[in-house]
This record gives structure tokens, C-alpha cells and sequence, in this order.
């Protein structure tokens, strides 16, 4: 048994492929990580395992360890982004069979699998691995505020899970299709273990958090475009610091708002009410211009899954005229995307 703690990573470097654990979770905003798994690795996914009681579905087969191993499943990841990062004790029999059924586990909670003892205990006797994914590299700077060379552009949120990874992976690519140098820089456990490297930023010592995301993108080539995926919001009672670190060590040129429609309160923290997006581009380009006076905001992706087409499409168009920005929903794409990626290119 090995017991892995690493990032960044190759993608080849993980176990794969995977069965999405969802634990008990009622709520599909802290599924965030089998989601993101499932829309942007789905060629590594073959399934879903949850624990007695839980509500929320990827909509892949359900499969239990042992059937997953038997069609070629490598790992159980864990899907789960919950509040602190825990591992329940309520998970650990599910965690138990996986391995007893060959699988490693990959884990990018706060909470590491290597630091149960039960779970390491089990990994030797069957031979597994244990492999955690949010730790930050060692030896991080603290930040100096040095401007770098080459682009960048950051996601900035009113809320957590909302869509700035999606978001940012959409526009890399995008990017890319116009045949653009860029590089999507994930700053979370889930772009992680898409894209295979990154820092989990809210795992770092906060001293060195601003430097981290000076790691995270360092001097590129003049025309190059790290796209950086941002983190929690400026506005949220308890993940602000994370946010505001993200944002003065990425020195962004470019930045895009992200917002829920529906979202009226913080995701686990309902007595605090969302930000409006005129505030929220207010305050990051206040905040941000510390570290790059020429920041600007290109536009807004606007997250419209609770909406059908007809009233996403009259969402898009009315929060478009009311800003005077470009307005997309990139899941949706169509030439309202097209107009907010003119526009992080301008």
C-alpha cells in the first residue's frame, strides 16, 4: 500500500477509472465535485456509489464497488465537497468496501483519507492506495507582487458553486478553438483532478495564499492566457480570504463575474444574502486593481439551470441590458457566449 498526498499531478498519474462517491449528501451543491467529474472527465467516470439516504444523483449507473471493479474501475473518488471538508464516520463502511473490492481512493477533502486509521489500515491489507489531492506543493513564496508576463483571466463569484469553474473551463477552451495559447489553472480539488495540476488554494497557510496563486500562473509568454478558476466570493462571511488572496496573486487582466439565477442567500449560510453583480464587479475591481490597475470586467456568466430555454435566454438578455455587458450562460453557449468571449479578448 502506498499512501499518496499529491498536487499538482498528471492526470495519468491517478488511478483511473473512477466510481463518483456522493456519501449521504442531500444537497446537490456540495456534489460539485462528481458533477464536475461527470460534465468534464466523463471518459474516466464510469458510475456512482452513494450511502444509504442520499438524495443526489450524477445520473450515472449506480454500481457498487464490486461491480465497478469488475468493468475496469480503479478508484472510488469522492465526489463530495461539503462545509469543512469532513469525512464523515457515516461514510467509512462505504469507503471500507471499496477497497475491500480493489479499488484505491482518491479523496481532495480537508479531511485526509490518510490521516483515518482504519481507512490505512485497510489499504495495507488489501494493497490500495490512498491518494489526497488537496494538498498544496511545498515551499510556496509568499507573494511579492510582481507583475508577470502573458494574460490572465480569473472567475469571480457572488457565491460558492455557482460556476466559475465551469465557467473557466469553458472559456480555456473556447480560447483555444480560436487558436489561442491558453491554460486553465485550477485552484480547487475538482479542476484538479480534471485538468491533473493545480493548487487547492483553500489549503494553504494563509500567509502564502496570495503567493500560491502567483505560483499558479507564473510569467508565460506575451500572448499566452492563463484562464484561472476562481474561489468562493469576496462577499461570503467565510471564504472571502481565500477569494481575496486568489485575486491579488493573479494580478487578472480580465475578470468574469459568475451568478445564480435564484440564488438569493450563501450557499450554508442563509441568514447572509447574495450580492448583487453590480457590487460584486464593484468590489473585485476595487480590490483588484491593488495588484493590476488595468483589471477590468469583460462580462457575466450567468448559471440558468433552475430556468427552461425561453426564460434563460429572457434572463441573458435582460441582465445584459441592464449592465450593459455581455451576458452568457457557457453551458448553453450560442452567440451570447461567443459576445462574452469577444469581450475577455478585447
Amino acid at each position: 500500500m502506498s499512501i499518496a498526498a499529491v498536487a499538482p499531478h498528471a492526470p495519468e498519474a491517478l488511478p483511473q477509472p473512477y466510481l463518483l462517491f456522493l456519501g449521504d449528501i442531500v444537497e446537490p451543491g456540495y456534489a460539485k465535485t462528481a458533477f464536475g467529474l461527470r460534465d468534464w472527465a466523463p471518459d474516466r467516470c464510469l458510475g456512482e456509489f452513494a450511502c444509504p439516504g442520499a438524495t443526489v444523483s450524477t445520473g450515472l449507473p449506480w454500481l457498487t464497488p464490486t461491480q465497478a471493479r469488475a468493468l475496469g474501475a480503479r478508484a472510488l473518488v469522492i465526489g463530495v465537497a461539503n462545509p469543512g471538508g469532513r469525512i464523515p464516520a457515516a461514510w467509512v463502511p462505504s469507503l471500507l468496501d471499496a477497497l475491500q473490492a480493489g479499488l484505491d481512493l482518491v479523496g481532495g477533502m480537508h479531511a485526509r483519507l490518510s490521516s483515518i486509521d482504519v481507512l490505512r489500515n485497510a489499504a495495507v491489507v488489501h494493497g490500495r492506495r490512498l491518494v489526497d489531492v488537496r494538498e498544496p506543493p511545498a515551499e510556496l513564496p509568499v507573494a511579492n507582487g510582481r507583475k508577470r508576463t502573458g494574460k490572465r483571466l480569473l472567475t469571480v463569484g457572488t457565491d460558492c458553486a455557482l460556476g466559475k469553474k465551469y465557467t473557466a473551463l469553458s472559456l480555456a477552451r473556447a480560447f483555444r478553438e480560436r487558436g489561442l495559447d491558453a491554460t486553465f489553472r485550477a485552484s480547487g480539488q475538482t479542476g484538479i483532478l480534471i485538468a491533473g495540476a493545480g493548487v487547492p488554494m483553500d489549503a494553504v497557510i494563509a500567509d502564502f495564499a496570495a503567493g500560491a496563486a502567483e505560483f499558479l500562473s507564473p510569467d508565460a509568454d506575451p500572448a499566452h492566457w492563463d484562464v484561472v478558476e476562481g474561489q468562493g466570493s469576496l462577499s461570503h462571511p467565510a471564504y472571502a480570504g481565500v477569494s481575496l488572496s486568489l485575486l491579488h496573486g493573479s494580478q487578472p487582466d480580465v475578470i468574469v463575474v459568475c451568478h445564480a439565477v435564484g440564488r438569493d442567500h450563501m450557499l450554508g449560510h442563509a441568514h447572509y444574502r447574495v450580492p448583487s453583480i453590480e457590487e460584486t464587479i464593484d468590489l473585485a475591481l476595487r480590490l483588484g486593481a491593488r495588484t493590476n490597475p488595468a483589471i477590468r470586467c469583460a462580462g457575466v456568466s450567468l448559471n440558468t439551470a433552475s430556468l427552461d430555454d425561453a426564460d434563460a435566454q429572457d434572463a441573458i438578455a435582460s441582465t445584459a441590458a441592464r449592465l450593459g455587458l455581455p451576458v452568457a450562460d457557457p453551458v448553453r453557449g450560442g452567440a451570447a457566449f461567443d459576445r462574452l468571449v469577444d469581450a475577455c479578448l478585447a
